[in-house]
């Protein structure tokens, strides 16, 4: 089953969540409808809500909150994108120039916030309390990570388990609420509802590895992103943190200058030591093993298509070129 198997199984249901997309992001202001649109057609990927409405379904959930919750996680994660362009002063995302290019910093943040607000006025709409909670919880570790990440820029001391916290918290949060957002709707038990969380965790970390590699071997006419855009942050990320650990005494220095400069006296002496120490190997490694506790993850869960997909998704985050 290939991404665009996973897709057709869920179609008519992502149907309705781009109906309430459309619906929820009416506005009198002009130019927040005119950047939320820009950023939510610009050919997102759409896991996360995809997530939300695998495992309502897994669950033959019947009612149509899957549509709103799929709408709010999305909302969510635009928002993150909104605010992590503006602080990391990025110019493109997806092959397009990012909003804070094309609009300013000031309004990308602000549309960032009414993303956000809006986001939990669609939550009071589902009246359940452990919905509300799950959500709350999801955005205020995601602005964590997003402060912790901003924290590790330039710093190449940076250690693994560090970086992989800042993952947890900024990236597979979101993955792990969706998970546990569709098994709540459909009335699952508590060892599936955790099953459901561990599996978006596993998988969100995954997806985020696979992104720390591409970001040094990806086509970025495929990936929408310049490589190096990382290295030109001052991100530390996995394939540099290992780099520093497995290299030598001039490989670390060539990686720790480059990380506390922005990079800015060239990408190709970085990338050759990433390449000769084994970094994207070891990072392929890593993302491949929070795949299969993904996969893991799931096992107590009884066989379906929607099972299946889940399953497929988790190859997907890994097997990607994009």
């Amino acid at each position: 089953m290939s991404i665009e198997s996973i897709r057709s199984v869920i179609a008519p249901d992502m149907g309705e969540v781009d109906n309430v997309i459309r619906k929820k992001l009416h506005s009198q202001v002009d130019l927040i409808r005119q950047i939320i649109e820009y950023i939510i057609h610009s050919g997102g990927k759409r896991l996360r809500p995809a997530l939300v409405i695998l495992a309502a379904k897994q669950f033959a959930y019947q009612g149509s909150h899957h549509h709103v919750l799929a709408a709010v996680v999305e909302f969510i994660h635009t928002a993150t994108l909104l605010h992590d362009d503006v602080v990391d002063e990025s110019q493109q995302r997806r092959n397009q120039a990012t909003a804070n290019a094309l609009f300013g910093n000031a309004a990308s943040v602000l549309v960032g916030d009414f993303l956000y607000s809006r986001s939990f006025q669609m939550m009071v709409e589902v009246s359940d309390l452990r919905v509300m909670e799950v959500l709350a919880d999801a955005t205020n570790t995601i602005t964590e990570g997003e402060v912790q990440q901003l924290l590790n820029c330039r710093d190449p001391d940076v250690d693994e388990e560090n970086y992989l916290q800042v993952i947890r918290f900024k990236t597979a949060k979101l993955f792990e609420a969706a998970g546990r957002l569709g098994a709540i709707l459909g009335k699952a038990t508590t060892a599936e509802e955790e099953a459901l969380a561990a599996y978006g965790i596993h998988l969100g970390t995954a997806f985020q590895l696979v992104d720390d590699l591409l970001d040094y071997s990806g086509d970025d006419h495929e990936t929408g992103k310049n490589l190096g855009d990382d290295l030109a942050e001052g991100k530390p990320t996995l394939p540099l943190i290992f780099a520093m650990r497995a290299g030598t005494p001039e490989q670390i220095q060539v990686i720790r200058h480059a990380i506390e400069s922005g990079g800015e006296d060239g990408f190709e002496p970085v990338l050759k030591a990433i390449q000769q120490t084994g970094a994207l190997d070891y990072t392929k490694q890593c993302a491949r093993k929070e795949a299969d506790k993904a996969i893991a993850a799931i096992t107590i869960l009884h066989d379906s298509t929607y099972k299946q997909c889940l399953l497929e998704l988790a190859e997907f985050a890994v097997t990607r070129n994009y």
